[in-house]
């Protein structure tokens, strides 16, 4: 049996990148670590219990569901913030939340992640931005999760840092434009999300999207990356924006844009149906832009998807390609 002083000391020695005090030891106990009922230690059971956490987070599978109840169990984090670390495990727990119309892009398999900081300027030294700059050099590991959904968080593995992080502007919490941070990270493993979710994800934005006022849809697709975002799935999945999709087909006035015949039905709300269309694709390098973009009736769309004739081509370029908002 070793009394609390020594089991730091020896903990630092046997992992020197971890982090280990009276308050960590402390938490470690809260989360389950063994004490006897004098205050000592048994250091095999403490190691054996440190492998265990361990452990469970490696058996953790790509896709599965949790709560956030979950998580604060399973990595011993705290119960809320878009970057939580944790002593007890030596992890950084991230979250990107798709239920917001505004959100971390995927290019390439590498998710631009903003950092740390709702309103001002943040600074990349600060909190957990500066954990997770310093992440391939501190030891700790860096596990990432996406909400889809609500209160639900998706795994998508232990990520690692592999670009430098550089700064963008973005509107914060209070609607003022700062600069950020934005960390590229890219998940270890080879194994994806399911295609099923990116795609429902989509459609609960546009469907966020179409509530929007024109004046809306207008200052939205002005603050949108031209980029469309992108990752693989069962196969490469391109989200595109749908503030653009939604603002193109408004433009269009129930008139498609290549035969200008009026949409062939209405949708359930009573609104014509034209499908939005990237004139350059987006598997071929085209935009996700309002110039790149033009609103088809299922015809033309079938259309342009099968024979893509270059003088269709022109004909959406010429008329659309210099629109201004």
């Amino acid at each position: 049996m070793i009394g609390h002083k020594e089991l730091i000391a020896t903990l630092r020695k046997k992992y020197p990148k971890r982090v280990f005090s009276t308050y960590v030891l402390k938490r470690m106990v809260e989360s389950g670590m063994p004490i006897h009922s004098s205050g000592n230690y048994d250091l095999a059971e403490v190691e054996q219990w440190i492998e265990n956490k361990q452990s469970e987070i490696d058996s953790l599978e790509i896709g599965s569901v949790f709560t956030n109840n979950d998580l604060v169990q399973i990595f011993a984090i705290s119960n809320q913030g878009g970057m939580r670390r944790s002593h007890v495990t030596n992890t950084l727990v991230i979250f990107s939340d798709h239920t917001k119309m505004y959100d971390d892009k995927w290019y390439n398999n590498i998710l631009h992640y903003t950092g740390m900081g709702q309103n001002d300027d943040q600074d990349i030294n600060f909190g957990q931005n500066k954990t997770l700059l310093e992440s391939n050099i501190n030891g700790v590991n860096v596990y990432l999760f996406e909400s889809y959904k609500s209160r639900n968080y998706t795994f998508v593995g232990q990520v690692k840092l592999v670009a430098d992080p550089y700064q963008a502007t973005q509107k914060g919490q209070d609607k003022s434009e700062r600069l950020v941070w934005i960390f590229p990270v890219q998940p270890m493993a080879d194994q994806f999300i399911k295609k099923v979710i990116i795609d429902e994800n989509q459609k609960d934005k546009e469907a966020e999207a179409a509530k929007l006022s024109m004046e809306e849809l207008k200052n939205k697709a002005k603050e949108a990356s031209q980029k469309p975002s992108s990752r693989t799935t069962s196969s490469t999945t391109y989200e595109r924006d749908p503030y653009i999709a939604e603002f193109t087909k408004r433009r269009a006035n129930g008139t498609c844009d290549l035969c200008n015949q009026p949409a062939p039905f209405k949708n359930k709300m009573g609104e014509p149906y034209l499908e939005s269309h990237h004139i350059e694709w987006l598997s071929k390098g085209g935009e996700d832009s309002i110039e790149n973009t033009v609103a088809l009736c299922p015809n033309c769309h079938k259309k342009m998807h099968i024979v893509n004739e270059q003088s269709d081509v022109s004909l959406l370029q010429k008329k659309y390609g210099s629109i201004k908002l």
